[in-house]
């Protein structure tokens, strides 16, 4: 499976995004995809998550200003990003589950800044 996100860039507080993440090969493997993110010297921390059923799942952090849905038709996962806060600054990787195993995108930057 691989998978290319797009999307990131800088922002002001207070502004929106919109990241993607277009999958392909073995995608009938994949059970769930997501979006985490880390931020310099921090971990990497899951941000969302949905799985193939459409459950999804969100950090406390970004509970109601992120939204993470899904293009089945273009295997394409989204992270719509609201009312982004200097905090949310960190690289964005993509990640689906899929053969037992994690697969990652090679990130995008997202900059909250003024």
């Amino acid at each position: 499976v691989q998978l290319v996100e797009s999307g990131g860039g800088l922002v002001q507080p207070g502004g929106s995004l919109r990241l993607s993440c277009a999958a392909s090969g073995s995608i009938f493997g994949i059970v769930a995809m997501g979006w985490y993110r880390q931020a310099p010297g921090k971990q990497r921390e899951l941000v969302a998550a949905i799985t193939s059923g459409g459950s999804t799942n969100y950090a406390d952090s970004v509970k109601a200003r992120f939204t993470i849905s899904r293009d089945s038709a273009k295997n394409t996962v989204y992270l719509e990003m609201n009312s982004l806060k200097p905090e949310d600054t960190a690289v964005y990787y993509c990640n689906c589950q899929a053969f037992g195993r994690d697969y990652w995108g090679q990130g995008t930057q997202v900059t909250v800044s003024s």
